[in-house]
């Protein structure tokens, strides 16, 4: 999962050197795989004497900012979605706003965190940090996921 992973983080990272419909095209190839193979690994195969301790943040705040206004720059007007899956949603009379830039460099931080461990540590903490990014997709990132290929979809598609 580290190569795919990295590919993806090249892609997000060097946003402005795609146009538009380059970098959704780039994308929309990588996330469905990054879905099937993090789904595809059980965090309970891996042994719990595995370090699972802390892990360096290679994406600080401004970092991800970079990240995310780089890509709502490309973007461009076509950045906003209705997002239906927030637990918002449910209690809201209002639609809830979801931001594609925001969600690919959700996408992005725990990703790129992952690589970053990967190229610096040793075998323990690497297969460490791969069990935290698996608990991460599970709680948090692959629900993102989907919902951000949808928008994606909608724009590939409608042009």
């Amino acid at each position: 999962m580290s190569t795919l992973s990295a590919n993806y983080c090249a892609v997000v990272e060097n946003v402005l050197n795609y146009d538009k419909t380059e970098f959704i095209n780039q994308v929309l190839n990588l996330l469905p795989r990054l879905y099937v193979g993090f789904l595809a690994i059980n965090v309970d195969d891996i042994p719990d004497s595995i370090n699972e301790g802390y892990y360096a943040e290679y994406v600080d705040e401004a970092r991800y900012d970079e990240v995310k206004q780089n890509i709502g720059s490309l973007i461009g007007e076509d950045d906003v979605y209705l997002e239906t899956f927030q637990e918002d949603m449910k209690y809201s009379e209002h639609p809830v706003a979801a931001t594609i830039s925001e969600s690919l460099a959700d996408i992005f931080q725990p990703l790129y965190n992952f690589v970053g461990i990967v190229v610096d540590l040793g075998e323990d903490e690497i297969e460490g940090a791969g069990k935290e990014c698996v608990e991460q997709f599970a709680r948090y990132w692959s629900q993102i996921l989907c919902n951000v290929m949808r928008a994606l979809n909608e724009i590939k598609y409608r042009e």
